[in-house]
């Protein structure tokens, strides 16, 4: 176990942040439970960390600049326009 252990009062005070009920039981099945999570991380610890940084491809193609739709070609096949804006349907 960790020495970092969550105690019994830690789980109350993290359930009482939660609203949540526990009994004297499931406090106690906590506390071990959260005793395991702290030691995954702790084992986090000893993974060898990497002295090289990945090289950054640019996957995406390049920005170009084009002419964009006149508002008449981009409402032509709108079901409803009005006043030159693109028309939906009511939403309540």
């Amino acid at each position: 176990m960790s020495d970092d252990a969550a105690t019994a009062e830690d789980v109350r005070h993290v359930a009482d942040l939660a609203r949540v009920d526990l009994d004297d039981d499931e406090v106690d099945d906590f506390a071990e439970q959260f005793a395991d999570i702290l030691e995954y991380f702790d084992a986090l610890d000893d993974v060898p960390t990497v002295d090289t940084d990945a090289d950054l491809v640019n996957v995406m193609r390049p920005d170009e600049e084009h002419d964009c739709l006149t508002r008449e070609d981009a409402l032509s096949n709108a079901e409803g326009t009005e006043d030159g804006y693109f028309k939906g349907p009511n939403v309540s």
